[in-house]
């Protein structure tokens, strides 16, 4: 089957016509196109994202089946769970919503991947997420220590829907912690899902599980079309949904 190509406004094909399982790109939908945030918030929207490397065209994928974490189901080890309680109390340990999306977008861009030699993250899609952040639609979830970054992650909200799209640390388990403070954020404003693309073994370890396309589309349906929470920021009551509460310095976010 030839690959569609997209110019200008042309929409997406539907989602069934991905490449299956029997190709050596299953799941690569259309290549072409631009990463504008229309663009971009469409592609979200019916559960597609940008997936490419340097000196390929802009390939869009949607896999199936899609590796999705319910955050009812995120795993809290027990190790997890003491550093999480040890950085709660540790002065300047904090957690930041939204405090530097660029520089989190650009530490994903350049941290080192198992069995990768570059990155997906090209400067064209750091460019495209930097402009959806200043549009209020990528966010990110920060861990820093002392007054630097040490870990994070950033993603696409659309509603009550949160796609995951990159993590980073520069301290051990810094990506895990900020994972952790993003999960107990979606469980107080109400969004079930946290879209992870790709399967991988640690993403499973935290919770993860593939689901049906199918089924991954029916959730979109519903939940992008919630609103969207009114405030993306910090709030150490969040933790009461792991059991746990802050009992450190104050850290959340000015208004």
């Amino acid at each position: 089957m030839q690959l569609p190509w997209l110019h200008g406004d042309m929409p997406f094909p539907p989602t069934t016509r991905a490449l299956g399982p029997e190709t050596d790109a299953p799941g690569l939908l259309a290549a072409g196109g631009d990463l504008s945030p229309a663009r971009l918030v469409d592609a979200y929207r019916h559960g597609i994202f940008p997936w490419y490397g340097e000196g390929q065209p802009l390939l869009w994928w949607t896999t199936d089946p899609r590796m999705v974490l319910p955050v009812a189901e995120f795993k809290l080890s027990r190790s997890l769970r003491k550093t999480l309680q040890r950085f709660l109390r540790t002065p300047g340990c904090e957690f930041r919503f939204d405090g530097d999306t660029p520089a989190v977008i650009k530490a994903c861009a350049g941290a080192p991947r198992e069995g990768q030699d570059g990155t997906w993250i090209v400067p064209e899609m750091v460019e495209a997420y930097v402009r959806l952040a200043q549009a209020g639609v990528v966010h990110s979830v920060e861990t820093w220590v002392d007054g630097a970054l040490v870990g994070g992650l950033y993603g696409v909200n659309l509603g009550r829907m949160f796609y995951g799209e990159s993590m980073f640390a520069r301290r051990t388990d810094a990506s895990k912690l900020a994972l952790a403070a993003l999960v107990a954020f979606c469980r107080a404003e109400g969004i079930a899902l946290i879209d992870c693309q790709q399967q991988t073994r640690h993403l499973a370890s935290l919770g993860a599980r593939p689901i049906p396309r199918a089924a991954f589309e029916a959730h979109l349906r519903t939940a992008v079309a919630e609103p969207a929470p009114r405030r993306w920021a910090y709030d150490s009551a969040c933790w009461a949904r792991f059991q746990l509460m802050s009992d450190g310095p104050a850290a959340d976010n000015p208004p």
